[in-house]
């Protein structure tokens, strides 16, 4: 049975890539690796056509089959959320409508590119909300690193009003951590009903200050999400300090995995090297890994192994 997203979700939700085979067609073999990966390390939940999931390179009936293919290999294990993000409405309703009928728990929309005003935006989340209809709760996505739309926490606070069924925020804002501390004391203080708050930003690069702040999870990716496992699990057993321990470990790697032209390559390079995908292959325009940044990659997880062992 479908477990719908609510805005008690908690935890990291995992942003998967998309595996595809060497001459750039899906690679549904290794989508079922993937999945078992992500599960093994203890997502609480998967995110799927995600920007770093190449939805926009997908065809339509790519991108079916690929959701069909985790709701089926998850099989209700976990919540799963879809990317259903679109140029208009149609096609959103119709993905949405697609999704939620094979198994989805929820789905996940950013802002047009093309919104520029406080009004333009809580309009666009208006007609979201009567587009995705009152049985398929969603997500709203804050990044305008790949939106170029800023949302300021007072529009954000307006469109959770407005919307009864957008039951979590994806803040990916940057920098964004008082931006955080403000939804989640307007919560706290009655303002706005309280929603689920995963945090996207840079693989999980302020993780530990954010769950500091209110964040209840994780929703990014990241090439070893179990170091996000990990801080979570530290941080919400009350070790903060073993949370910073933990995410400390990973750093340089996860830094170096947050470049802004090569970093899903880095991120399926690893992956890849960790049996978890066949390919590291991105479809095109992609870029591809010098030897250079090989080399830098290597390194990292040679010493990322070594904090491992002295911290365990």
């Amino acid at each position: 049975m479908t477990r719908l997203l609510d805005e008690s979700a908690k935890g990291v939700y995992v942003l998967a890539v998309t595996p595809f085979t060497d001459d750039g067609t899906l690679d549904l073999a290794s989508t079922d690796r993937m999945v078992d990966f992500y599960l093994e390390v203890g997502a609480t939940g998967l995110t799927i056509l995600g920007i770093l999931g190449e939805a926009t390179k997908l065809t339509s009936l790519e991108s079916r089959t690929f959701v069909k293919r985790v709701l089926e290999r998850v099989a209700g294990r976990v919540p799963v959320v879809v990317g259903a993000s679109a140029p208009g409405f149609a096609p959103m309703r119709e993905l949405a409508s697609e999704v939620m009928d094979m198994g989805a728990s929820g789905v996940m929309v950013a802002p047009a590119s093309t919104l520029r005003t406080d009004e333009q935006i809580v309009a666009y989340f208006d007609m979201v909300t009567a587009t995705l209809g009152e049985s398929c709760p969603w997500v709203l996505q804050d990044h305008p690193t790949s939106t170029g739309v800023q949302m300021s926490t007072s529009v954000v606070l307006r469109i959770i009003k407005n919307s009864p069924t957008c039951v979590m925020l994806k803040h990916e804002d940057s920098p964004g951590l008082a931006k955080l501390s403000a939804i989640r004391a307007a919560s706290e203080d009655g303002d706005v009903r309280r929603v689920s708050i995963l945090t996207g930003n840079g693989g999980g690069l302020f993780l530990p200050e954010e769950l500091s702040r209110g964040a209840d999870g994780a929703m990014t990716g990241f090439a070893y999400p179990e170091m996000m496992v990990g801080v979570c699990a530290a941080h919400a057993s009350g070790d903060v300090e073993r949370a910073h321990d933990i995410f400390d470990a990973y750093l340089p790697l996860a830094r170096y995995e947050q470049q802004s032209n090569i970093g899903l390559a880095v991120r399926k390079y690893l992956m890849a090297q960790r049996g978890v995908i066949a390919s590291p292959t991105l479809r095109k325009p992609g870029p591809r890994l010098s030897s250079a940044d090989v080399a830098d990659i290597e390194r990292l997880v040679t010493r990322q192994t070594k904090r491992l062992r002295e911290l365990n």
